[in-house]
């Protein structure tokens, strides 16, 4: 769900996020305090958004842009805040309100990606003003960095001494709150619900009608414990867990990137052009050779930085997303092993890092081409460990490495060892919020409908069935018997029952199923 951004120069950060002054700037004038919270909280929901053509080469002519100020933070909403940047297709007929999308992440800015995929949402905007937005540290909205030569989340665990990597990432969590701000203490999906409510109220929609992807589904799911009223018509595809720890996500994601790899390989060896021959067991065990001689020897790249073991790892994980990527994958893995050349899995896995810009002051939106090149990793960490109340001491961290580095290896060769990372990343940081495991649950909303696919690589069905039960009455699953990551994007009878549910009400019924279907 990472699409691939563009190479920025480095921006040069004279004055980094300590400039960041917080300030309302676009609010109705307020003399409310802290003392009185509901009274500061009311200017954020008497905005009305001001629409225009969106700016830059790499937006849609159709889609316009604002903004939304809403708190930095919601318990002091007098402290100061943050702008975020919206976006929308207009409605081509009567519009019956606003639909808004988030694409998952943590860390997905929505606005680049409703350009690109503007055409899968053509039967939406017969109905309603399809509006995305950048989340609060995300793309243009503040966006949170941890600075120059890090990707904001990749430290190595392999090693022979873990409490290193543990100070190696006690030192990264440092960094990135240096480089971030503010904004960092008041990320997460708790916080970023609540913005949603202010974008309903903005949008004039008295309930929110919604449409979330993997992660996005983790926030359909808060807003719904937060908000269950104004809940409209909510379909979320991909369903995220709401109870596993970090430890257990990396484990079922190390197993689900596997199945997908392993379903790749067995095609790739039926085709002439496959890299690693015609036998599907000797190419799993060439994949695991070439990462780790990528990692003792990396290849150099045009942009400097060389290119490593673990950024194939992360390049063939993306590319397992789609099995329309497959074509694309192998053909970049062919490059790579025959001529040396990442640059094609480079494609997948994005990379590169830019200082973070001078911050802008009241945080205003950034430019896009201002976005640091880290961004993404950098608020995918933090919001990630906002949702997550676990705080291992360095002691047990380093039990729980021993005991489970077999299982992240017996689940993936490839990405077990990758994945393991996910189990120390938010030593140094904050505890997280305990909302989402103790309060997400038993929502008396109206019916909302869950996707599940069978051989999602990223968010596994029994995800889906875990959450519905969770939520309870209000939870409608349809299973979708295909692969690849969601079913909107790849399934017309998912798309379809989406797409029906959204816009007239209507609801599959219980046990409804939409079977496999070949990728386009």
């Amino acid at each position: 769900m990472q699409p691939m951004r563009r190479r920025r120069a480095l921006t040069t950060a004279a004055a980094t996020t300590a400039a960041l002054a917080l300030w309302g700037t676009a609010l109705p004038s307020a003399v409310a305090t802290d003392g009185d919270p509901d009274r500061a909280l009311s200017r954020f929901y008497h905005q009305k958004i001001s629409w225009s053509a969106c700016k830059g080469e790499d937006m849609a002519k159709d889609m316009e842009c604002g903004k939304v100020t809403v708190p930095l933070d919601y318990a002091h909403p007098s402290a100061g805040t943050l702008d975020l940047a919206l976006a929308r297709l207009p409605a081509t007929g009567k519009p019956q309100g606003s639909l808004l999308l988030n694409f998952g992440g943590p860390g997905q800015p929505g606005l680049p990606q409703l350009a690109a995929s503007q055409g899968a949402f053509s039967d939406l905007t017969t109905s309603y003003d399809v509006v995305t937005f950048d989340p609060r540290g995300v793309g243009r909205s503040s966006p949170v960095s941890c600075g120059e030569n890090t990707d904001g989340v990749g430290v190595p665990v392999g090693g022979s001494d873990p409490r290193a990597a543990l100070r190696q990432i006690r030192k990264l969590a440092e960094q990135c709150a240096r480089h971030s701000g503010p904004v960092l203490p008041h990320m997460g999906t708790v916080n970023v619900s609540r913005d949603l409510d202010v974008m309903r109220q903005a949008l004039g929609d008295k309930k929110l009608n919604y449409l979330g992807f993997s992660y996005g589904t983790r926030l359909g799911a808060v807003y719904a414990a937060q908000f269950p009223t104004k809940v409209g018509r909510m379909a979320l595809d991909g369903v995220d867990t709401l109870t596993e720890s970090l430890a257990e996500q990396g484990l079922t994601a190390a197993r689900g990137q596997q199945a997908a790899l392993d379903d790749f390989l067995d095609w790739c060896v039926k085709n002439s052009s496959c890299p690693f021959g015609h036998d599907a067991h000797a190419a799993r065990k060439q994949v695991v050779r070439l990462v780790d001689s990528l990692d003792e020897n990396p290849v150099p790249t045009a942009l400097g930085a060389p290119f490593s073991g673990q950024d194939l790892v992360t390049g063939i994980g993306q590319a397992l997303f789609s099995k329309n990527l497959w074509p694309a994958l192998e053909q970049a893995l062919d490059q790579l092993v025959k001529e040396h050349d990442p640059s094609g899995i480079m494609r997948f896995s994005g990379g590169g890092v830019a200082l973070p810009p001078a911050a802008a002051p009241g945080g205003r939106l950034v430019d896009p081409a201002d976005v640091p090149d880290d961004n993404l990793p950098a608020a995918l960490l933090a919001v990630n460990c906002a949702d997550d109340p676990d705080r291992p001491s360095a002691d047990q961290l380093v039990k729980d490495l021993d005991r489970l580095r077999g299982a992240y290896e017996k689940a993936s060769p490839v990405f077990g060892p990758h994945r393991l990372s996910q189990v120390l990343m938010c030593y140094g940081r904050p505890r997280g919020t305990e909302f989402i495991r103790t309060k997400v649950k038993d929502v008396h909303t109206a019916k909302m409908l869950l996707v599940g696919t069978r051989g999602d690589p990223a968010t596994p069905y029994r995800w889906t069935q875990e959450t519905a039960k969770r939520l309870g009455p209000s939870a409608v699953v349809l299973d979708n018997r295909g692969e690849g990551h969601t079913g909107y994007p790849a399934s017309a009878c998912v798309h379809a029952k989406v797409n029906a549910f959204l816009l007239d009400g209507t609801l599959p019924s219980g046990g409804s199923t939409c079977g496999p279907e070949r990728p386009s």
